[in-house]
C-alpha cells in the first residue's frame, strides 16, 4: 500500500472512496461534517438510521452520495464520544485498513480527524499509517499458479488540516519504517521451517545489512565451541541443519556510546526434542523463532530512520530436533558463563540458547539488554494473547518498555522476577535444571535467564501468547516490533507525543 500525505477537503477527493469518523452517537467529526454539508444533511440523516454499530472500529460503506466526487464513503466508528482516546483512535484506524483491504477501492483517502486527547497530529498520522500498512499485508505463499491479481485499497491518502510539515512527514515515516519491520517479522515466522531454518534466517540478516550498510557477523559451531556455547548447541546437535549465531551491528549513535542489545530466539521449528510435542498444533512451532524475527524486523526499522542509537541484535539460531545424537533428560552442559545446566526436559530449550546468547551480550558493555522469546506456554496461561509478560531487573527499563507498549497498543504486563521462585530450578548434578516445573513456569524460565544478566540492565520478554495467532486467521502478528520500536524511538528522542 503507497500511502502519502496532502490537505485538502475530503468531499473534493476523486477515488474510490473516502473514509470520516463517527461518534455513537451520530456525532461527525470536522471532515464528516464536511461531507454531510455536500450531501446536504444526507449523511446524518443516514447515521441516524443506527446502522453503523457503536463499537470503535466498526464500519459502514455508502455509496452514490451525492454532492461527494468518490465512488464511496466509508464511516468508521469512533466509539462513545466520552471514551475517545488512543485506544479508540487505534481500533478505527484498524477498521478502517481492514475494510480497504478487503474492499473494491483501488484508492481511497482517510480524514479520520478525530482529536484524540492528550496526543498530537503527528502520533494520529503515525499510528495511523503504521495501522493501515500493517493491514495490507498478505503472506505471499506459493501457489501453483499465482495470483497477481491487486486486492484491496493500492493507495491510500492521509487528509490532513493545514499544511503538511515537516514533522507531519517525519511522523509518516516512521509510522511506515515500523509497518515494514512488522510485515519482515510476519514474513519470516510465516515461511515453513522447511525454508526459514538458521541459515535462512543468517542470510536475511546479512542482506538486510548489505541493504543498509551495517555489519553482520555469522558465528558457526566451531566458532560458538570455541566461545564455550555448549548449552546453546546442545539444542541444535540432532538438526541437520547447523546452528549459528548471528549478530547484527549498527551504528547510529556516538562513536564510542554504549549499545542497546536485542536479543532474539530463534528456534527455527521445536519438535520438543526427546521430550516430543504432542502432535496437535506442532505445525504452529514454526513461530518458535518469532522472537528472531522481531529483532531483524526492528533492524530494518531502525536502519529504514537512520535513527541515532547503537544496537546490537544478537540472535542464537537452532532447530530443535529428536535423532540419535539429540540431548537426552538427565544431561549436564556448561553455558558459555562457566554454570552447569541440568536438562530436565528437551523441550525447554528456548533458555539453553539464550543463556549464552547473553553471556555474549556482556562484550558490548550494554546500555540495556532486552530479549524477545516465545518463551513458555505458561506465559500464554497467564496473560493469553492480549499481553506479552514483561520481566527485568532494573524497574526504569521496565517502565520505559510498559509506557512502549500502552502508546502503541502492543501491551506488556510485568511480572514477579522474585528470588522466591528460584529454588524451583535446583539441580543436584549442576548448578541449576532448566525447568521448574508447572508451577510459576514463566517466572521460573525468566529467573533462569536472569542468572546470566547480572552485569547490565536487563528486560525479558515472553510473546508466546502473543506473536502469532489460531484458527481460521492462522499467522504471525508481528509483534512485539511496535513495542520495541517506540522504545527505540522514544530512546532516540524522536517519537511522537
Amino acid at each position: 500500500m503507497n500511502i502519502t500525505l496532502a490537505s485538502g477537503s475530503p468531499e473534493k477527493f476523486k477515488g474510490g472512496a473516502v473514509i470520516v469518523g463517527a461518534f455513537a452517537d451520530g456525532t461527525l467529526t470536522g471532515a464528516g461534517k464536511s461531507l454531510d454539508a455536500a450531501t446536504k444533511g444526507r449523511l446524518s440523516a443516514l447515521l441516524k438510521r443506527g446502522e453503523l454499530d457503536e463499537a470503535a472500529g466498526s464500519t459502514l460503506w455508502l455509496h452514490e452520495l451525492p454532492g461527494i466526487a468518490a465512488d464511496r464513503v466509508l464511516v468508521v466508528s469512533l466509539g462513545k464520544p466520552d471514551a475517545m482516546g488512543p485506544r479508540a483512535y487505534r481500533d478505527a484506524a484498524a477498521g478502517a485498513a481492514k475494510a480497504l483491504a478487503s474492499g473494491k477501492a483501488a484508492d481511497a483517502a482517510l480524514a479520520l480527524s478525530a482529536e484524540v486527547p492528550g496526543l498530537s497530529l503527528a502520533w494520529r498520522v503515525e499510528t495511523g499509517s503504521r495501522i493501515l500498512a500493517d493491514g495490507a499485508y498478505r503472506f505471499d505463499y506459493p501457489r501453483a499458479k499465482k495470483d497477481d491479481k491487486p486486492r484491496g485499497a493500492q493507495k491510500v491518502v492521509l487528509l490532513v488540516d493545514g499544511k503538511v510539515d515537516a514533522n507531519v512527514e517525519s511522523a509518516l515515516a516512521r509510522g511506515l519504517a515500523v509497518a515494514e519491520g512488522i510485515a519482515l517479522t510476519k514474513d519470516l515466522g510465516n515461511l515453513g521451517g522447511n525454508v526459514c531454518n538458521p541459515g535462512y534466517l543468517a542470510e536475511t540478516a546479512k542482506k538486510l545489512g548489505k541493504e543498509f550498510k551495517f555489519p553482520v557477523e555469522v558465528l558457526e559451531r566451531k566458532d560458538m565451541e570455541a566461545l564455550g556455547m555448549h548449552s546453546l548447541l546442545s539444542v541444535g546437535r540432532a538438526s541437520y541443519s547447523p546452528c549459528k549465531m548471528i549478530v547484527m551491528q549498527y551504528r547510529g549513535g556516538k562513536k564510542g556510546a554504549k549499545p542497546i542489545v536485542l536479543v532474539g530466539k530463534g528456534v527455527t521449528f521445536d519438535t520438543g526434542g526427546v521430550s516430543l510435542k504432542p502432535g496437535a498444533g506442532l505445525d504452529e512451532m514454526k513461530y518458535d523463532m518469532c522472537g528472531a524475527g522481531s529483532v531483524i524486523g526492528v533492524f530494518r526499522t531502525i536502519a529504514r530512520l537512520k535513527l541515532p542509537l547503537n544496537v546490537v541484535g544478537i540472535i542464537p539460531a537452532v532447530e530443535n530436533m529428536p535423532g540419535g545424537n539429540a540431548s537426552r533428560p538427565g544431561d549436564v552442559v556448561r553455558s558459555m558463563s562457566g554454570q552447569t545446566i541440568e536438562i530436565l526436559n528437551t523441550d525447554a530449550e528456548g533458555r539453553l540458547i539464550l543463556c549464552d546468547a547473553l553471556t555474549y551480550a556482556e562484550r558490548y558493555e550494554p546500555e540495556c539488554v532486552i530479549d524477545l522469546a516465545t518463551l513458555t506456554g505458561a506465559c500464554v496461561i497467564a496473560l493469553g494473547a492480549h499481553a506479552s509478560g514483561l520481566y527485568a531487573n532494573d524497574d526504569a527499563l521496565a517502565a520505559e518498555l510498559l509506557k512502549a507498549g500502552n502508546d502503541t497498543g502492543d501491551r506488556a504486563w510485568q511480572m514477579p522476577l522474585w528470588e522466591d521462585y528460584m529454588s524451583q530450578l535446583k539441580s543436584n548434578f549442576a548448578d541449576m535444571s532448566n525447568l521448574g516445573g508447572p508451577p510459576a513456569g514463566s517466572i521460573t524460565a525468566a529467573l533462569f535467564l536472569s542468572r546470566f544478566t547480572k552485569a547490565y540492565k536487563w528486560a525479558h520478554i515472553d510473546i508466546a501468547g502473543t506473536s502469532s495467532v489460531s484458527g481460521e486467521a492462522k499467522g504471525a502478528t508481528g509483534r512485539p516490533v511496535p513495542l520495541v520500536a517506540q522504545f527505540l524511538l522514544r530512546r532516540a528522542g524522536v517519537a511522537a507525543d
